[in-house]
Protein backbone atom coordinates (compact mmCIF):
# COMPACT_ATOMS: atom_id res chain seq x y z
CA UNK A 1 0.00 0.00 0.00
CA UNK A 2 2.44 2.27 0.77
CA UNK A 3 4.29 1.47 -2.29
CA UNK A 4 0.96 2.95 -4.09
CA UNK A 5 0.89 5.34 -2.27
CA UNK A 6 4.18 7.28 -2.87
CA UNK A 7 3.78 6.74 -6.52
CA UNK A 8 0.10 9.10 -6.55
CA UNK A 9 2.18 11.81 -4.44
CA UNK A 10 4.86 11.53 -6.67
CA UNK A 11 2.96 12.02 -9.85
CA UNK A 12 0.67 14.74 -7.97
CA UNK A 13 3.91 16.62 -7.67
CA UNK A 14 5.29 15.78 -10.86
CA UNK A 15 1.61 17.15 -12.92
CA UNK A 16 1.58 20.36 -9.84
CA UNK A 17 4.99 21.44 -10.46
CA UNK A 18 5.41 20.57 -14.44
CA UNK A 19 2.49 22.01 -15.70
CA UNK A 20 2.33 24.67 -12.85
CA UNK A 21 5.71 26.05 -14.54
CA UNK A 22 3.48 25.73 -17.48
CA UNK A 23 0.56 27.37 -16.67
CA UNK A 24 1.83 30.28 -13.77
CA UNK A 25 5.27 31.15 -15.82
CA UNK A 26 4.95 31.87 -18.94
CA UNK A 27 3.48 34.96 -19.46
CA UNK A 28 2.39 36.58 -16.17
CA UNK A 29 3.17 40.10 -15.92
CA UNK A 30 5.02 41.53 -12.63
CA UNK A 31 5.50 37.94 -11.21
CA UNK A 32 9.02 37.19 -10.03
CA UNK A 33 10.18 34.30 -12.36
CA UNK A 34 7.37 34.77 -15.25
CA UNK A 35 8.37 33.91 -18.41
CA UNK A 36 10.62 30.84 -18.36
CA UNK A 37 10.12 29.65 -21.16
CA UNK A 38 10.47 26.43 -22.84
CA UNK A 39 13.85 25.56 -20.48
CA UNK A 40 11.99 26.88 -17.79
CA UNK A 41 9.13 23.85 -18.46
CA UNK A 42 11.76 21.36 -18.61
CA UNK A 43 13.62 22.18 -15.63
CA UNK A 44 10.22 22.10 -13.36
CA UNK A 45 9.47 18.50 -14.51
CA UNK A 46 13.15 17.34 -14.43
CA UNK A 47 13.90 18.82 -10.67
CA UNK A 48 10.05 17.27 -9.88
CA UNK A 49 11.86 14.01 -10.88
CA UNK A 50 14.96 14.37 -9.25
CA UNK A 51 12.96 15.84 -5.99
CA UNK A 52 10.88 12.41 -5.65
CA UNK A 53 13.50 10.45 -6.94
CA UNK A 54 15.33 10.94 -3.70
CA UNK A 55 12.42 11.44 -1.25
CA UNK A 56 10.05 7.90 -2.59
CA UNK A 57 12.63 6.47 -4.97
CA UNK A 58 13.66 3.64 -1.80
CA UNK A 59 9.65 3.20 -0.97
CA UNK A 60 8.16 2.34 -4.93
CA UNK A 61 10.97 3.28 -7.40
CA UNK A 62 9.38 6.29 -7.96
CA UNK A 63 7.95 5.51 -11.78
CA UNK A 64 5.44 8.31 -11.26
CA UNK A 65 4.59 7.50 -14.93
CA UNK A 66 2.42 4.51 -16.41
CA UNK A 67 4.89 4.03 -19.86
CA UNK A 68 7.89 3.46 -17.26
CA UNK A 69 5.84 1.33 -15.06
CA UNK A 70 4.96 -0.52 -18.28
CA UNK A 71 8.62 -0.77 -19.37
CA UNK A 72 9.22 -2.11 -16.09
CA UNK A 73 6.81 -4.81 -16.36
CA UNK A 74 8.18 -5.88 -19.75
CA UNK A 75 11.49 -6.25 -18.19
CA UNK A 76 10.51 -8.57 -15.68
CA UNK A 77 11.05 -6.84 -12.67
CA UNK A 78 7.20 -6.14 -11.43
CA UNK A 79 4.22 -8.22 -11.44
CA UNK A 80 1.45 -6.87 -13.90
CA UNK A 81 -0.80 -6.90 -11.08
CA UNK A 82 1.49 -4.68 -9.14
CA UNK A 83 2.02 -2.87 -12.58
CA UNK A 84 -1.90 -2.09 -13.20
CA UNK A 85 -2.02 -0.16 -9.13
CA UNK A 86 0.74 1.37 -9.86
CA UNK A 87 -0.84 2.84 -12.91
CA UNK A 88 -4.06 3.93 -11.11
CA UNK A 89 -2.28 5.48 -8.09
CA UNK A 90 -0.63 7.50 -11.49
CA UNK A 91 -3.21 8.61 -12.66
CA UNK A 92 -4.99 9.57 -9.50
CA UNK A 93 -2.13 11.67 -8.23
CA UNK A 94 -2.31 13.49 -11.67
CA UNK A 95 -5.76 14.18 -10.98
CA UNK A 96 -4.82 15.11 -7.42
CA UNK A 97 -2.39 17.69 -9.02
CA UNK A 98 -4.27 18.83 -11.74
CA UNK A 99 -7.47 19.52 -9.16
CA UNK A 100 -5.22 21.60 -7.04
CA UNK A 101 -3.82 23.75 -10.74
CA UNK A 102 -7.37 24.15 -11.47
CA UNK A 103 -8.16 25.66 -8.15
CA UNK A 104 -5.39 27.75 -8.19
CA UNK A 105 -6.73 29.08 -11.39
CA UNK A 106 -10.08 29.81 -10.69
CA UNK A 107 -9.42 31.38 -7.56
CA UNK A 108 -7.02 33.95 -9.13
CA UNK A 109 -5.73 34.44 -12.47
CA UNK A 110 -3.37 32.95 -15.27
CA UNK A 111 -1.73 34.49 -18.37
CA UNK A 112 -0.94 30.96 -19.42
CA UNK A 113 -1.63 29.12 -22.61
CA UNK A 114 -3.88 26.36 -21.08
CA UNK A 115 -5.40 25.75 -17.81
CA UNK A 116 -3.91 22.75 -17.06
CA UNK A 117 -0.69 22.01 -18.55
CA UNK A 118 -2.36 20.18 -20.97
CA UNK A 119 -0.56 18.58 -24.56
CA UNK A 120 -1.93 19.27 -27.84
CA UNK A 121 -1.03 19.42 -31.58
CA UNK A 122 -1.31 21.60 -34.47
CA UNK A 123 -3.98 20.79 -36.89
CA UNK A 124 -2.31 18.27 -39.78
CA UNK A 125 0.80 17.27 -37.52
CA UNK A 126 -0.60 14.06 -36.17
CA UNK A 127 1.89 12.00 -37.05
CA UNK A 128 4.61 14.24 -36.16
CA UNK A 129 3.21 13.99 -32.70
CA UNK A 130 2.68 10.83 -32.72
CA UNK A 131 6.20 10.13 -33.45
CA UNK A 132 7.47 12.58 -31.41
CA UNK A 133 5.67 11.06 -28.17
CA UNK A 134 7.11 7.06 -29.40
CA UNK A 135 10.94 8.30 -29.49
CA UNK A 136 11.23 10.47 -26.61
CA UNK A 137 9.41 7.93 -24.47
CA UNK A 138 11.81 5.42 -25.90
CA UNK A 139 14.56 7.62 -25.09
CA UNK A 140 12.94 8.19 -21.32
CA UNK A 141 12.30 5.19 -20.55
CA UNK A 142 15.18 3.15 -21.67
CA UNK A 143 17.37 5.28 -19.94
CA UNK A 144 15.07 4.72 -16.82
CA UNK A 145 15.67 1.01 -17.48
CA UNK A 146 19.69 1.52 -17.89
CA UNK A 147 20.24 3.69 -15.06
CA UNK A 148 18.57 1.53 -12.47
CA UNK A 149 19.89 -1.74 -13.45
CA UNK A 150 21.16 -3.47 -10.86
CA UNK A 151 24.14 -4.70 -12.18
CA UNK A 152 24.66 -2.20 -15.12
CA UNK A 153 22.82 1.32 -13.17
CA UNK A 154 23.74 4.32 -11.92
CA UNK A 155 23.14 3.67 -8.47
CA UNK A 156 22.68 6.71 -6.62
CA UNK A 157 22.77 8.99 -8.69
CA UNK A 158 19.98 7.23 -11.17
CA UNK A 159 17.53 10.01 -10.01
CA UNK A 160 19.63 12.82 -11.22
CA UNK A 161 20.29 11.23 -14.21
CA UNK A 162 16.62 10.36 -14.74
CA UNK A 163 15.26 14.15 -14.16
CA UNK A 164 18.02 15.58 -16.12
CA UNK A 165 16.89 13.15 -19.15
CA UNK A 166 13.59 14.37 -18.93
CA UNK A 167 14.23 17.75 -19.02
CA UNK A 168 16.32 17.38 -21.61
CA UNK A 169 13.47 15.64 -23.13
CA UNK A 170 11.06 18.49 -22.65
CA UNK A 171 13.97 20.93 -24.14
CA UNK A 172 13.56 19.29 -27.58
CA UNK A 173 9.19 18.21 -27.76
CA UNK A 174 7.71 21.10 -25.77
CA UNK A 175 7.61 23.13 -29.11
CA UNK A 176 5.74 19.96 -31.40
CA UNK A 177 3.07 17.93 -28.40
CA UNK A 178 3.90 20.01 -25.16
CA UNK A 179 5.72 16.95 -24.17
CA UNK A 180 3.98 14.33 -22.25
CA UNK A 181 5.91 10.96 -22.63
CA UNK A 182 3.68 10.35 -19.28
CA UNK A 183 0.17 9.05 -20.02
CA UNK A 184 -0.82 9.86 -16.39
CA UNK A 185 0.49 13.17 -17.33
CA UNK A 186 -1.64 13.90 -20.18
CA UNK A 187 -4.97 12.45 -18.50
CA UNK A 188 -5.82 14.24 -15.94
CA UNK A 189 -5.11 17.86 -17.80
CA UNK A 190 -6.76 17.17 -20.40
CA UNK A 191 -9.79 15.71 -19.00
CA UNK A 192 -9.91 19.31 -16.67
CA UNK A 193 -8.77 21.57 -20.02
CA UNK A 194 -11.19 19.86 -22.27
CA UNK A 195 -12.07 20.96 -25.82
CA UNK A 196 -9.07 19.84 -28.11
CA UNK A 197 -6.84 18.03 -25.39
CA UNK A 198 -9.71 15.68 -24.49
CA UNK A 199 -10.16 14.93 -28.58
CA UNK A 200 -6.53 14.91 -29.17
CA UNK A 201 -5.77 12.59 -25.65
CA UNK A 202 -5.67 9.47 -27.38
CA UNK A 203 -2.22 10.06 -28.98
CA UNK A 204 -0.70 11.03 -25.50
CA UNK A 205 -1.60 7.32 -24.38
CA UNK A 206 -0.81 4.96 -26.89
CA UNK A 207 2.52 6.57 -28.28
CA UNK A 208 4.14 6.52 -24.66
CA UNK A 209 3.18 3.41 -24.29
CA UNK A 210 4.30 2.16 -27.31
CA UNK A 211 7.77 3.84 -26.75
CA UNK A 212 7.77 1.92 -23.37
CA UNK A 213 7.23 -1.51 -25.33
CA UNK A 214 9.39 -0.89 -27.56
CA UNK A 215 12.43 0.17 -25.07
CA UNK A 216 11.98 -2.78 -22.80
CA UNK A 217 12.18 -5.06 -26.11
CA UNK A 218 15.39 -2.97 -27.07
CA UNK A 219 16.94 -2.83 -23.04
CA UNK A 220 16.23 -7.06 -23.13
CA UNK A 221 18.22 -7.61 -26.12
CA UNK A 222 21.36 -5.53 -24.85
CA UNK A 223 21.01 -6.47 -21.44
CA UNK A 224 21.13 -10.23 -22.01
Amino acid sequence: MKKYLAEMIGTMVLVLMGCGSAVFAGSVAGTVGAGVGTIGVALAFGLSVIAMAYTIGNISGCHINPAITLGVALSGRMSAKEAVFYMISQVIGAFIGSAILYLLISTGASDGPTLTGSNTFNDGEMLQAFLAETVFTFIFVFVVLGATDEKRGAGSFAGLVIGLTLALIHIVCIPITGTSVNPARSIAPAVFEGGVALSQLWLFVVAPFVGAVLSALVWKVLKD
